[in-house]
């Protein structure tokens, strides 16, 4: 029996609580998740991929999730799929908006190889709002990122805030 492979692609510039809920609920839906850690062009990221990796290796370690691995790619998403043997990608949605993007790269992803199915989690209630783009604006203008992600990413964040000199003010 082959074992069913599961891929949860994203930047995690930061990892976030909304993050780390999606990769524990979807471990359980395969026998091998793989957290695929990647670049962005259009977004402008606050830690190097190397650092957003082991970022999100410390969190699926305090996690205890044995069945979940962290891999850093800078490919097409489907080309990194096949690579890794997925038989499913997981995203997760957090509102309507997220939605409507999720669905076209579904689509996308589908015509590249429809082999692979796309699962789409809905985001805990109480997580919906967070996304790592709102944290760091948040963080960077001096407010408390506590509620959003765990403590040992807040004192990423917050240290890569301070190193950045970029504290608003009023």
């Amino acid at each position: 029996m082959s074992s069913r492979v599961g891929l949860y692609p994203g930047t995690f510039d930061p990892v976030t609580l909304g993050h780390t809920d999606i990769i524990r609920r979807g471990a359980k839906l395969v026998d091998r998740l793989i957290i695929g850690v990647t670049t962005n062009p259009s977004k402008d990221p606050m830690f190097t991929p190397e650092e957003r990796i082991e970022m999100v290796r410390a969190e699926v370690a305090g996690q205890g999730l044995a069945n979940v691995e962290v891999k850093g790619f800078n490919a097409l998403l489907m080309k990194f799929a096949e690579k890794e043997e997925a038989d499913l990608i997981i995203r997760g949605l957090r509102a309507v908006a997220d939605f409507e993007y999720e669905y076209q790269m579904a689509g996308m992803n589908q015509q590249l190889n429809d082999r692979i199915e796309t699962v789409f989690l809905m985001a805990d209630v109480s997580l919906q709002p967070i996304a790592s783009r709102l944290v760091k604006e948040i963080a960077l203008f001096g407010g408390d990122i506590a509620p959003f992600v765990s403590p040992p990413v807040r004192e990423l964040v917050n240290a890569r805030v301070a190193k950045l000199g970029r504290r608003g003010e009023i």
